[in-house]
């Protein structure tokens, strides 16, 4: 070829538009069913005060909500991923556009808490508006048998997982290793914080960090609802707390649950339940979409029992956003053969607190995950590999 044509040919191809990535949807394979377990939207604190009486300069913010309870603007933002998701699975051909599923398309549970339980009705409520899609749940939540399972633990062997997952130099050099993070925290609360940490046994459910791990945990958690809420920043962590504060401050809460939930055997016993179910889900001929509402906790003993990690939008890593999901799809592809994918899903942080629609434009955070045991394609694991990953996980030895 002469060199002025080669030239012109390499020209047009520089400057012809870059290919659009493929909108919600519309890929290479059929999405057949897809399960999502989703955290509960934004709540206040469990508790007022958050934390004890001197370990902040001066009192928390005072909320309108009822501790640990749905606040109104966490109902919004749930709605505006209900919407989103309407969007997409009308887009997969798992629901339709305008009017209603036909029963039985969807199958929803959730945790037997008031803020799960609210979640769950305002997500359906948008994700099939005027339709009766039921949410079951648990009468009364002590009596909960698929999000907190806990009675399946056995106190002193969940202590000995933790302790395996420990690094060289214990619980001291995880709380080495966020020195930083404590600095930005202590600026914050106005106080001193003691940084020692502990972990310790508890009969009958997960082992417990105690001290200023935990404490990291529960502020940082409770700073970050204050910004998420859309209190004017003069009251979130006092006016001392700038977004970037709360991104560092947020690391307590992955820390915490990566020897809490994470550790195999616990996540093994905690996620058994939710295991089950969505396998089932996936495996059967059943509902084509089928939702989950719980807690963190849920998500982080489900990234546990599958080894999977995530970054939810602008989280840290393994954190899990108020409203974040993690889910299943199941698709087939040309040739017939079937594949489970993983995804995690979340807004990001000022979405949440703008409550900003989210369209095609302006998305949720939304990736595929891989998951160990699988191969390496994040986007093809085999449903019958997935099956006997599953399976083989349930029915492993305690550790």
């Amino acid at each position: 070829m002469p060199r002025l044509r080669l030239l012109g040919v390499l020209l047009a191809v520089l400057s012809a538009p870059a290919l659009a990535a493929p909108a919600p949807g519309k890929t290479e394979v059929t999405v057949e069913r897809v399960v999502m377990l989703m955290r509960h939207g934004v709540r206040p604190s469990t508790k007022f005060p958050a934390t004890p009486a001197g370990t902040t300069k001066e009192a928390w913010p005072g909320w309108s909500t009822p501790a640990g309870d749905l606040t109104a603007h966490g109902a919004e933002g749930v709605k505006r991923l209900a919407a989103y998701d309407r969007m997409l699975f009308a887009e997969q051909g798992l629901l339709p556009a305008t009017g209603c599923a036909a029963p039985g398309t969807i199958a929803a549970w959730s945790s037997g808490s008031s803020r799960a339980i609210k979640t769950g009705s305002a997500f359906l409520e948008t994700l099939q508006p005027g339709c009766k899609v039921v949410l079951d749940h648990p009468a009364d939540e002590d009596a909960e048998d698929q999000f907190h399972p806990t009675s399946a633990v056995d106190g002193d062997r969940a202590l000995a997982a933790a302790q395996a997952q420990l690094p060289p130099g214990g619980l001291e050099h995880v709380v080495a290793e966020r020195r930083a993070d404590f600095a930005t925290l202590e600026r914050i609360v106005g106080v001193p914080v003691d940084t020692a940490s502990s972990l310790k046994a508890i009969p009958g459910d997960n082992p417990d960090i105690k001290g200023g791990l935990s404490f990291g945990s529960t502020a940082g958690q409770t700073i970050l609802l204050q910004y998420l809420e859309g209190m004017p920043m003069r009251e979130v962590g006092w006016g001392r707390a700038s977004k970037a504060d709360i991104q560092a401050v947020l690391r307590f809460h992955p820390t915490k649950f990566q020897y809490e939930v994470r550790p195999p055997y616990v996540a093994q016993r905690v996620a058994a339940p939710l295991v089950r179910r969505i396998v089932d889900a996936l495996s059967g001929d059943g509902p084509r979409v089928t939702l989950l509402f719980g807690h963190d906790g849920n998500l982080a003993a489900l990234g546990g029992f599958y080894d999977m990690h995530w970054t939810m939008a602008d989280y840290p890593r393994d954190d899990i956003a108020p409203g974040g999901a993690i889910g299943f799809e199941l698709v087939r592809d040309a040739a017939g053969r079937r594949y489970v994918r993983a995804f995690q899903q979340a807004q990001s942080m000022d979405q949440l607190r703008q409550l900003t629609p989210l369209t095609r434009a302006a998305p949720p955070s939304r990736s595929y995950l891989t998951i160990p045991g699988c191969g390496s394609d994040v986007m093809r694991c085999d449903l019958a590999t997935f099956e006997r990953l599953t399976r083989d996980r349930l029915a492993r030895p305690a550790d």
